[in-house]
């Protein structure tokens, strides 16, 4: 080995795919590449710009926790924290909050710190997700 490898995907689960996938496709203002049924699951994969892959997976309605019954997404528990998507500087995360605001998409406007700068928004079911750039 001579580095730590970068990163090949990430997967979600969800609970409602098709709403998820029609989110996603107007966020990422792409399509997906792949749309299958493995028998465990369906998932439904978009190719992000650097070549990582984003995963939405729903598993058999038996397997996924109803409406009522589910906890719903909370980065302070144990788990996922939160998904960052990288931008090169803070001209290309404007660009990004003004995407975000002409779909509806609520957020937390971007947010400067030392180590650069984030814009905060969630998922149909509340995954917590981010914009982010180095510090200029």
């Amino acid at each position: 080995m001579t580095e730590f490898p970068g990163l090949s995907h990430v997967a979600l689960t969800v609970f409602d795919l098709e709403t998820s996938v029609e989110w996603y496709r107007r966020v990422t203002d792409s399509d997906p590449v792949l749309d299958e049924d493995t028998g465990p699951f369906r998932h439904v994969v978009f190719a992000l710009n650097g070549g990582a892959l984003l995963g939405l997976h729903q598993f058999p309605s038996g397997e996924t926790p109803s409406a009522e019954g589910r906890g719903g997404f909370d980065e302070r528990r144990q788990g996922l924290d939160h998904v960052a998507f990288a931008c090169a500087d803070r001209a290309e995360l404007e660009g990004w909050e003004r995407h975000l605001d002409g779909l509806g998409v609520a957020h937390g406007g971007i947010v400067d710190a030392h180590y650069g700068s984030g814009l905060s928004f969630r998922d149909p079911d509340n995954i917590a997700l981010e914009f982010f750039a180095p510090p200029s």
